[in-house]
């Protein structure tokens, strides 16, 4: 499904994260808790709850997804992002999807997200992710793609991609 990235863009891979990834990994989710450096306090508070976070994202990954994949995302072999995704009975769940700040608006993810559609109809099950009410431009760019939102509360939107009859029949 995810292997061979032949779905991927030109010079874009997933690769299996390795215990050696961790250090990249945790940078790149304190790059994308812009929000927490808000927090009332002083650098080492701020550190400590992005920290914090990041092992609630890993703990909560782990036990509500046991056989998700983790995956380090590269474009020519330089680590770019990371991806967690869960290819549940019902559904494909994206549970993080992130990009170091250099590689955003680039198309990676846009990419990232087509390769998974099609995963998804290979399946044939709907893909799906949560994310952050404040986080304007991924929304923007999970709508471009088709995902409709389907839930939300005040602070997440939960979204989903349902592939069309003809794609699950054709696989494209």
């Amino acid at each position: 499904m995810l292997t061979g990235n032949s779905s991927l863009p030109s010079g874009l891979s997933l690769r299996p994260a390795l215990s050696n990834d961790q250090a990249f990994l945790e940078k790149l989710y304190q790059d994308t808790r812009q929000d927490l450096l808000q927090i009332d306090g002083d650098d080492e508070l701020i550190h400590a709850v992005i920290e914090q976070q990041y092992q609630v994202l890993q703990k909560g990954a782990g036990e509500h997804y046991p056989n998700a994949m983790h995956f380090v995302i590269e474009k020519t072999q330089t680590k770019i992002g990371g991806l967690i995704i869960d290819f549940g009975h019902n559904e494909v769940r994206v549970v993080y999807l992130a990009f170091i700040p250099a590689a955003r608006g680039k198309g990676y993810g846009k990419g990232i997200l087509q390769g998974l559609q099609l995963a998804a109809t290979q399946t044939g099950a709907p893909l799906s992710l949560v994310v952050m009410n404040t986080h304007f431009n991924a929304i923007h760019l999970y709508l471009s793609v088709g995902f409709q939102a389907i839930q939300q509360n005040v602070t997440h939107t939960l979204m989903m991609w349902f592939p069309t009859q003809k794609q699950i029949i054709t696989g494209i």
